[in-house]
């Protein structure tokens, strides 16, 4: 059991699991901001724009409850029983998945582009300083310091 315990404290302190912690902590808190972005920033004027809905209630009631139908909201038809198809929520989770696609595609083509930019300049300077040379009597590649190919 001692051993079981030190391979998982081992695997626990390892630099990938603590860093993907961090990433999940951090995911967390960004999908609630995108969250909040989208219910209380984005789709209050789209709502408005068209004709003051709000998305929130936006629902199809197919089974009614103990209290018959129509329902003034969601919160009053889950209420009532009711069995219900919720379009609004459904769109608003859609519209936070995709900022949050949009922002994940930004920072990883980020990362590409600098990825991209560090090799190029590794590229360069194993160009402008070369630790190999060809050989003039076998034509292979040999260490820039070699004094006669054997």
């Amino acid at each position: 059991m001692k051993n079981f315990i030190n391979e998982f404290k081992k695997f626990a302190m390892r630099g990938n699991v603590i860093d993907m912690a961090v990433g999940i902590i951090i995911g967390a808190a960004f999908g609630k901001i995108v969250d909040s972005l989208v219910k209380d920033v984005i789709m209050p004027p789209i709502g408005l724009l068209l004709g003051k809905v709000d998305f929130s209630n936006l629902f199809i009631t197919l089974k009614e409850g103990a209290v018959a139908a129509p329902y003034a909201s969601l919160d009053a038809a889950q209420k009532a029983g009711a069995v219900t198809m919720n379009i609004g929520l459904f769109v608003n989770a859609l519209i936070s998945f995709t900022i949050v696609a949009f922002a994940v595609f930004i920072l990883i083509k980020g990362i590409n582009e600098l990825q991209a930019k560090m090799a190029k300049k590794e590229a360069e300077e194993e160009a402008a300083n070369p630790t190999t040379k060809k050989c003039p009597y076998c034509c292979s590649e040999i260490d820039i310091n070699a004094k006669n190919c054997i």
